[in-house]
């Protein structure tokens, strides 16, 4: 089976017990592509893995972070897309064959990603208030003839960021790198997305859920959750798109959908 030109980069930090099980999701792919592994905090349970499923590892040599490593880690590709894929989730085996099937119809994509289903205690779970609110946040995009407004992608940002980071493929050859800014601990996603939302290209959105994130305690998304850190950077994004007063009452009822994110 021939390699298309993508690359799995797989974020990993220390010793993660579900590690293996994000990497052999991407080793079942239906189409054969490329994984690397990225860290900035080598150690031997890293090494193990990465020489046991052949893979190769990246030391990040400068600042360690969530998006320095991400940066980094996609600076390390030289295949025409890659997926941040993050070491605590999974991906149907069709993930990455749909992106690249819906891919090849247009030239000038920008990101491709898909729904999204949560992994609570080793159960599946398709429907909760946050999946719900997402996918209805999501519907303006649904439609190929959407994927090119820039509009409508804005308006759906402006409301909150329905779109699920490990679930993204990135075209990179229409990227300018990097693309993600050292600014945020919890919103660095929504940030860029906010940032491409204004360049011309498409967001073209799958809305099957191919890929699961896990949520338990040990999660960053939990611990942000718990300190309470996103409140802040929220109301900074709603300003992007808002009058502050409407931004308080947006960031008020956004914070408070967001706990169905903690266990």
């Amino acid at each position: 089976m021939k390699k298309i030109s993508h690359t799995f980069v797989v974020c990993a930090y220390k010793e993660s017990p579900y590690l293996e099980e994000c990497i052999r999701s991407l080793e079942a792919q239906t189409v054969k592509t490329n994984i690397i592994i990225v860290t900035s905090t080598p150690c031997v349970f890293l090494i193990d893995i990465a020489n046991r499923h052949h893979i190769e590892l990246f030391i990040n040599p400068g600042e360690g972070g969530i998006t320095q490593d991400w940066n980094f880690g996609l600076s390390c590709v030289t295949t025409k897309y890659a997926t941040i894929a993050h070491q605590d989730d999974t991906y149907e085996p069709n993930y990455l064959e749909k992106i690249i099937n819906k891919g090849k119809h247009y030239k000038d994509n920008l990101i491709l990603f898909t729904d999204y289903y949560e992994l609570r205690n080793n159960e599946k779970v398709f429907n909760n208030l946050n999946l719900k609110i997402k996918r209805l946040m999501l519907i303006p995009l649904k439609f190929p003839r959407s994927f090119s407004s820039i509009f409508l992608r804005r308006f759906v940002l402006s409301f909150g960021d329905p779109i699920c980071c490990p679930a993204v493929t990135y075209c990179l050859k229409n990227l300018d790198q990097p693309i993600f800014n050292n600014h945020f601990i919890s919103c660095e996603d929504w940030e860029a997305w906010e940032k491409l939302s204004k360049k011309k290209g498409r967001f073209v959105y799958i809305s099957e859920p191919l890929m699961s994130h896990r949520i338990h305690e040990d999660s960053t998304t939990s611990e942000i959750i718990n300190d309470n850190g996103r409140v802040d950077e929220n109301y900074e994004m709603f300003l992007k798109f808002w009058h502050p007063v409407f931004a308080r009452i947006l960031n008020h009822f956004y914070t408070k959908s967001e706990k169905s994110n903690n266990l």
